[in-house]
């Protein structure tokens, strides 16, 4: 597999988007990425990450 750009974005309920959490060029494999919601409302959030031109979202849950 060849490196590849990542993007990983955070969006509110309404499909607003919060932040860009991730925006850099990645080797392929496993990687992992800490998350720190603390200067932010609990609520339903979404998590989108593209990488060569893939797109996958999925729903974050934030509870404080």
């Amino acid at each position: 597999d060849q490196p590849s750009n990542i993007v990983l974005n955070l969006y509110d309920i309404r499909g607003s988007k919060v932040k860009t959490l991730l925006n850099e060029h990645r080797k392929a494999g496993s990687h992992e990425f800490i998350f720190d919601g603390a200067n932010m409302a609990s609520g339903v959030y979404f998590y989108s990450m593209t990488s060569n031109g893939v797109t996958k979202t999925k729903k974050l849950v934030l509870m404080k």
